[in-house]
């Protein structure tokens, strides 16, 4: 079982930088891919980024060259780096792990969740 806390959403304006955090309970986050999704009103929850194990990351083309992930394994937390936010990002973003050897952009192929956080982009 893992437990997923998300931090770091907050408003901010348009060109704006954020860092999100995702803090996993337990002591094999290393073995997990993690993912972030984001939700906005009225949408689908949209894949925005994972990184592997080995720490092999992939980016939809939407946020690909503005956005980072990054893990760091002795501390179980995942992070998502936003540069250049733009007010279609304003969403609640997740975290997500999956128990699994690939990444996959599909949500239904993580199995925990964190309860998200909002990010607000005003233009």
């Amino acid at each position: 079982q893992v437990q997923l806390v998300e931090s770091g959403g907050g408003l901010v304006q348009a060109g704006g930088s954020l860092r999100l955090s995702c803090l996993a309970s337990g002591r094999t986050f290393s073995r997990y891919v993690m993912g972030w999704f984001r939700q906005a009103p009225g949408k689908e929850r949209e894949f925005v980024s994972a990184i592997t194990r080995r720490s092999n990351t992939f980016y939809p083309d939407s946020v690909k060259g503005r956005f980072t992930i990054s893990r760091d394994n002795a501390k179980n937390t995942v992070y998502l780096q936003m540069n250049s936010l733009k007010p279609e990002d304003t969403a609640v973003y997740y975290c997500a792990a999956s128990d699994s050897s690939v990444y996959y952009s599909d949500p239904i192929r993580y199995d925990y969740w964190g309860q998200g956080t909002q990010v607000t982009v005003s233009s």
